[in-house]
């Protein structure tokens, strides 16, 4: 569990924990997808259906040409999303005016992928609009889903995914290694106690803990965690107890709700105070964070380390410094047992309000209660006078001294560190590898139960939410403050890693009483997000929401409104775009506002430039270029004026002029090591001296404007760059590298607008690069080389292009290099299969041209991975290229 929490990227969860066997379900989980386009795993939670569905996809990905994508829904709680958190994982970048699901369907229309959409249940009518969409809309799209419950669709075929079993306890054991159950504590509990196993003397135990788990995974891992300080016995004792504890009066639940209930509950119970009310705390986040999310999240103290009052609390609570913990001894290999820890535990004072004792409530106990932080268990725990053996204090001791439970004690930024640790420790939080470092993750089960222990104290919710919007608030600021400027690539792939938290943030403000001109303040800061890194769709719908919600004249809403029509323009929308620029404009005005004022007049001129009134966006430009910035005017607007002025003149012929202003604009980046405008600076220096017929310096320029957007994740630049090259290799003579090249700009632009957004400037470009490369090459010679860049993957596509083959970069970075030796005997045939492989030919495809079985086509590609070391067509492709 702790290790096998799916990756933010939307291809299949990197697995750091071995895989249990579950041969049986794997077969079937096969054969279903083999017959059926949507199958969904059910189950309660915590029995594998994430891992089982990554596991199922992974087995059948050669199957699906245009590749296998998992959709994370853990961090969605808006049904609106649905659709574009499933584009995002597709890498899909529309930006047409259509409703996001039809837009989806169009673009994966002629595609056969498999979508694993993972945690529907939360969100099902939404998750069975998106499959009932693709299965009506699509023929070659199947969707493997997980849920608590049915889709309820008549394609639908369900497979439940049952606990794993467990023998008999008073039974036969000699085969228990054979029982996954047994196998999955064995190795978990290896993990924590090096060199434990299963033997004669503890298999019984294992087996009957096991079974009063249900064979539930979760449960088990849970309990597997705390072998380091209790042998199985021990396990076994202590979670009968609270299994008692926690169903006592409910018998409507179900078993295995119960089940995994006393196992969390247990595992909660286990924790220190300060860990179980960062465990609350965190359970408002969506999706994965990093440790200084959590500390502001979490913690009652500012940097500087000074208490402060809970919110809603009213006692004052001082924390001092917390003891070393003294080293853990190593226990005896297979024991699971420990030495308690002989350091003395910290103490949380618990002051009283002001003019508590004196005719005012009273604190029920000692003043002072000693509380284990520093080890992971001490050795004595003392509240209300009663001595805890086990080192812990229950939530109704806690309750007893008059302490909110949720609330527990003021908790300053070291503490959080602490109970991160200590909560990583004890597999209730995943640690993962994210940009920036290192990031944790709370499974939905556990973050449920979180919130739960939330929730029983009025108001701690809230507090905690709007603490976690306050903090998303300043980081965006500060992001957009140096977002013109290095570190560009690092901040869109951080912004990344956090949408689900800043889908929460703003959810949060727009739902919540008096929050709406916070939820406005974010939306429009985040335009640089929402425009430069594709989630214009996103970014539209949340500025529609926020503008809706706050009304008045102010100057969130006049970067609201100029921010979203910037988003429409760029979805064609230009009377809507238009509009709102117009009304962005007259408000910052009347606010005495300048700078939000500059940026509403460039998206102004921006919808003159591409709603083919060039003079009148020439005039526009000159004019504000010639202004100059104003007072807090963003740096990125007032490069992207010089570019839109440069753009203007190039398309009205005057490329010289055009230079000019792009030498201008490339000193300003430079200054400021920015990359994102400098990018488009050169793209349109490149398109000037593509006019002037410099074929060397446009192809130059090109290509350095190709690698800086490749840097930030730039789709739509990189599409618009392709083409460009493209059009700079058919008229300098390259007729076969044009046609490569606009296979594999049509590829990119398949994922955003197969027809170029029904621009004559654009279409007309790249016919003009295909008539003159068929005439070079003839129609045949022509359709093999645009085949071939179809088939590259963005990063063997820009290895050709920048000449660094096998280059990583982007999204595609953590895939593993072609190997460099090209010497790979493969016979005859394998060849022929590589080549047509190249070609962009699927499995039946090559069978059909080569009069073979598609299974005889499918094992000669295996054998070509394998012989390549290669684990995609895609790198086939780019291989056999190298080879001509």
């Amino acid at each position: 569990m702790g290790g096998s929490a799916p990756r933010r990227d939307h291809h299949l969860p990197a697995e750091t924990t071995s895989f249990v066997d579950r041969r049986g379900e794997l077969t079937q989980g096969r054969e279903l997808l083999a017959r059926a386009r949507l199958v969904t795993l059910t189950g309660p939670g915590g029995v594998g259906k994430t891992r089982l569905a990554a596991r199922i996809a992974a087995r059948v990905r050669r199957a699906f040409p245009d590749g296998v994508r998992f959709v994370h829904l853990s961090g969605v709680h808006d049904p609106a999303l649905v659709p574009l958190a499933a584009a995002d994982a597709l890498g899909l970048h529309d930006r047409s005016a259509q409703p996001p699901l039809d837009a989806l369907v169009e673009q994966v229309r002629d595609r056969r992928l498999l979508l694993v959409v993972d945690n529907c249940e939360h969100l099902a009518a939404a998750c069975a609009r998106l499959a009932a969409a693709l299965l009506h809309g699509t023929e070659g799209v199947r969707i493997l889903a997980t849920s608590r419950h049915r889709l309820g669709l008549t394609e639908e075929h369900l497979m439940e995914v049952r606990p794993l079993p467990v023998p008999d306890p008073d039974g036969d054991l000699s085969a228990a290694q054979g029982y996954p159950a047994l196998t999955l504590f064995a190795d978990r509990a290896a993990a924590v106690v090096p060199g434990f196993r299963l033997t004669p003397a503890n298999r019984a135990s294992v087996a009957r803990l096991c079974h009063r788990l249900d064979g539930l995974p979760l449960a088990i891992e849970l309990a597997a965690v705390r072998m380091r300080v209790l042998d199985v016995d021990q396990l076994l004792d202590r979670l009968d107890d609270r299994y008692r504890f926690l169903t006592t009066g409910s018998p409507a639940a179900l078993p295995r709700h119960q089940t995994l209930r006393a196992a969390v509950a247990w595992s909660h119970d286990l924790c220190t105070l300060p860990e179980q009310t960062v465990w609350a705390r965190l359970s408002v986040l969506a999706g994965s964070f990093d440790l200084e999310t959590a500390e502001a999240v979490c913690a009652d103290t500012g940097p500087g380390g000074d208490a402060r009052t809970p919110e809603g609390t009213g006692w004052p609570l001082a924390l001092p410094p917390a003891a070393p913990p003294a080293p853990p001894a190593r226990p005896a290999a297979g024991s699971g047992a420990h030495d308690r820890p002989a350091a003395a535990p910290a103490v949380l004072t618990l002051l009283p309000p002001a003019g508590a004792g004196a005719g005012g409530d009273e604190v029920a106990g000692p003043e002072q209660a000693a509380v284990g932080v520093a080890g992971e268990l001490e050795a004595d725990a003392v509240l209300d006078g009663v001595v805890h053996p086990d080192g812990l204090v229950g939530e109704q001791d806690a309750r007893a001294c008059g302490a909110p439970v949720a609330e527990r004690r003021g908790l300053r930024r070291d503490d959080v560190l602490e109970a991160v640790a200590g909560l990583v420790d004890k597999s209730v939080l995943c640690r993962e590898t994210g940009p920036g470092g290192v990031r944790y993750r709370l499974l939905d089960t556990l973050r449920q139960y979180g919130l739960e222990q939330l929730r029983r104290d009025a108001g701690q919710e809230e507090a905690a939410r709007r603490r976690q919007r306050d903090w998303m608030a300043r980081r965006a600021e500060r992001y957009e403050r140096g977002w013109f400027g290095p570190g560009q690539p690092e901040t869109a792939a951080l912004l990344r890693a956090d949408r689900d938290n800043l889908r929460a943030a703003l959810d949060f403000s727009l739902t919540a009483p008096g929050e709406a001109l916070a939820g406005l303040r974010l939306a429009g800061t985040l335009w640089f997000h929402w425009h430069a890194c594709g989630a214009s769709r996103e970014g539209l719908y949340w500025l529609d929401r926020a503008l809706a919600a706050a009304p008045g004249p102010t100057r969130e809403r006049a970067r609201g409104l100029w921010v979203a029509g910037l988003l429409a323009a760029a979805t064609r929308d230009f009377p809507r775009g238009r509009r709102h620029a117009a009304d962005a404009l007259a408000l910052a005005h009347a606010l005495g506002d300048s700078a939000e004022a500059a940026h509403a007049e460039y998206v102004i001129g921006v919808i003159r430039l591409f709603g083919d009134d060039l003079p009148g966006a020439l005039r526009h430009f000159e004019a504000t270029v010639a202004r100059g910035p104003v007072p807090g005017q963003h740096l990125s607007l007032v490069g992207l004026d010089q570019v839109e002025l440069a753009c203007a003149l190039g398309f009205l012929g005057e490329a010289e002029r055009a230079v000019e202003v792009c030498e201008q604009a490339l000193r300003l980046c430079e200054r400021h090591g920015e990359q994102w405008v400098r990018s488009y600076v050169l793209r349109m220096l490149a398109l000037a001296h593509t006019v002037l017929g410099d074929w060397p310096r446009a192809q130059r320029h090109a290509r350095e404007a190709l690698r800086l957007k490749l840097a930030v994740h730039d789709v739509i630049g990189i599409a618009l760059t392709l083409d460009l090259l493209a059009s700079i290799a058919a008229r300098r003579g390259a007729p076969e590298d044009a046609a490569l090249l606009l296979g594999g700009a049509d590829r990119v632009w398949a994922d955003i607008d197969t027809g170029r957004w029904g621009s004559h400037t654009l279409t007309s470009v790249r016919q003009d690069s295909e008539e003159r490369a068929v005439l070079a090459l003839g129609r045949e010679a022509f359709g093999r080389a645009h085949r071939r860049g179809g088939a590259l993957g963005l990063r063997e596509l820009a290895g050709h292009v920048l000449q660094e083959p096998g280059r990583p970069t982007g999204a595609e970075a953590a895939d593993p290099p072609p190997p460099e030796d090209t010497a790979v005997p493969l016979t005859r045939r394998e060849t022929e299969v590589a080549r047509l492989v190249a070609e962009g030919l699927a499995n039946q495809q090559i069978a059909d041209r080569l009069v073979i079985a598609r299974r005889t086509a499918e094992g000669h590609v295996e054998r070509i991975l394998g012989k390549l070391g290669f684990s995609n067509r895609s790198q086939i492709a780019a291989w056999m290229t190298a080879q001509r």
